[in-house]
């Protein structure tokens, strides 16, 4: 019982610690620790390191060195890379004034932010805040209402972006196993769900309004080169059949990215080389090395066991356990990545019990995780898109908590019709 009692606690240090800023990969390594010493009645003082180095570099059953972990946070860093060069070499920006030549009435309200969501780093909605505060105006928006649109729109291609952190996650072989192209096809009703709502409440908000300017006649086709390089990656997928790992297939895409940006933005080598340089973090690959550890932790703590065997006493079903956990970490950590990881191990003994295949479930806690970290108040581009706009999060959940609802009742009907065990 100690051993469930010290994830208890390792889990909720973990979330006092992320809301006080620390580092998310400093917070699973710390929180692996308290997993390990409150597990030593069921394993010795020395499956604690091993337990560590198993999840990351060395596998003692098969005496041999593993790569994945290192490729998956390597694949982390070159995407936030990708991503950051975009924006600090104004890419981004370019590919955004060629598309706002595409759309009236209201269209690039939309498109505005979801272009940045295609670049998915932390925060990202601050970037695409002030062009929606400026284009907001034109058709007398409120600030809430140009906040929810920015956060909505720049979210809504979560449930089906393979580049995305999380979902290269929640299908690695360490978590579901569920190959990429599965969870999107089973994700694309709340990615369709997210379009509808989103138009609906874009087309509420402007179908009476006259903006003061019009949207320019002429097509400006030069800036839609740079989709190029979040789309490349995508490209390098069908390596899988030929036998490379996904991750790999990713690795060399979003490196083939790099150097085609490089291509497209005709600067000086050692001027792109510099904007390399400063876009580098190791947060994200220790965030991927502390998700890993943790995870084996708490599988060698033989928690899931314990968790099981309590299952059969529950008197409410396991699939609103594996519906509720995720939505709950998602809210409270506002961090997806972080949702998906710590809710995993978590509702994983009681995969059994939910009448739901293996596709369905990693579907639902992909997408409730989505979801809680979509509206919780300490999501970082909630924050900071509140915080341009000069107002505060609370003033969306007239929106949001009615859109989110429907997009979480879409997605579970769809699971259990579609996907039954």
């Amino acid at each position: 019982m100690l051993n469930l009692i010290g994830v208890i606690i390792a889990f909720a240090v973990i979330l006092i610690l992320i809301r006080k800023k620390i580092n998310f990969g400093v917070c699973l390594l710390l929180g692996s620790l308290i997993v390990g010493v409150f597990s030593l009645q069921v394993i010795a003082p020395i499956d604690i390191p091993k337990a560590m180095i198993e999840a990351s570099v060395y596998s003692f059953e098969k005496q041999q060195v593993m790569t994945e972990t290192i490729e998956l946070a390597l694949l982390m860093t070159l995407i936030f890379v990708l991503a950051k060069c975009m924006q600090e070499t104004g890419a981004i920006t370019k590919l955004i004034e060629s598309l706002r030549t595409f759309f009236s009435k209201g269209g690039t309200l939309g498109v505005i932010p979801a272009v940045y969501g295609l670049m998915p780093v932390q925060g990202g909605a601050l970037f695409s805040a002030p062009q929606i505060d400026k284009e907001g105006e034109k058709y007398k928006l409120k600030k809430d209402q140009k906040n929810f649109l920015n956060i909505w729109f720049r979210h809504i291609w979560l449930p089906i972006y393979p580049i995305s952190s999380a979902m290269i996650l929640i299908c690695s072989i360490q978590f579901s196993g569920v190959p990429l192209q599965m969870l999107m096809l089973a994700n694309l009703p709340s990615f369709v769900g997210m379009i509808i709502i989103g138009y609906l409440y874009l087309h509420k908000y402007t179908k009476n309004a006259h903006p003061t300017t019009t949207t320019a006649s002429k097509k400006n086709t030069q800036g839609l080169v740079y989709l190029l390089p979040p789309i490349v990656p995508l490209m390098f997928y069908p390596l899988k059949f030929l036998g490379v790992s996904e991750t790999r297939c990713f690795l060399l895409g979003v490196t083939v990215s790099l150097l085609i940006l490089y291509g497209l933005l005709k600067i000086e080598w050692r001027v792109y080389l510099r904007v390399l340089k400063k876009s580098v973090t190791w947060k994200l690959a220790l965030a991927i090395f502390g998700i890993m550890i943790l995870r084996e932790m708490i599988t060698k703590s033989q928690t899931h066991v314990l968790l099981a065997e309590m299952m059969q006493n529950l008197a409410f079903p396991a699939l609103v356990i594996v519906i509720v956990i995720p939505l709950l970490l998602g809210t409270l950590t506002g961090y997806n990545l972080g949702a998906v990881a710590l809710s995993y191990p978590l509702v994983e003994p009681f995969f059994a019990f939910t009448g739901v295949n293996i596709i369905g479930l990693t579907s639902i806690i992909f997408m409730c995780s989505i979801i809680g970290y979509l509206i919780s108040p300490i999501h970082l581009c909630n924050v900071l898109s509140s915080e341009y706009l000069k107002t505060d999060t609370t003033r969306m959940y007239r929106m949001f908590l009615p859109a989110a609802f429907a997009l979480l009742l879409i997605q579970i009907l769809f699971v259990i019709v579609v996907f039954p065990l």
